[in-house]
């Protein structure tokens, strides 16, 4: 279910905010999901149980700062909202499917 909210909350977005240029927008939006290259540094790669938050270098928070910066200018908006929105779905899962979050440990 994760993984599809991934691909489908960018679209409803892009959908929504974006109307005349959704398809572009998008592909903008889902560019948010390169952020998750810094799983592949993980050992082992995937554990359920882990959550993202404050555990892979990109989802800690001098990066999530600068996602939020990016929400400033026109010209980077759409892909901080891409970043941020993936951001605060992995939140969403860390509070769904584990019992802490990372950077409270």
């Amino acid at each position: 279910m994760h993984i599809v909210l991934h691909i489908t909350a960018p679209l409803l977005i892009a959908l929504a905010l974006y109307k005349t240029k959704w398809l572009s927008s998008y592909g903008i939006l889902l560019l948010g999901l390169l952020i998750d290259l810094d799983h592949l540094l993980a050992n082992p790669l995937y554990d359920s149980s882990r959550c993202s938050i404050g555990f892979h270098p990109l989802h800690t928070l001098l990066p999530v700062i600068i996602y939020l910066l990016l929400l400033i200018p026109v010209k980077t908006r759409v892909f901080g909202i891409g970043l941020n929105l993936h951001i605060a779905l992995d939140l969403a899962d860390c509070f769904m499917n584990t019992d802490n979050l990372c950077y409270i440990e």
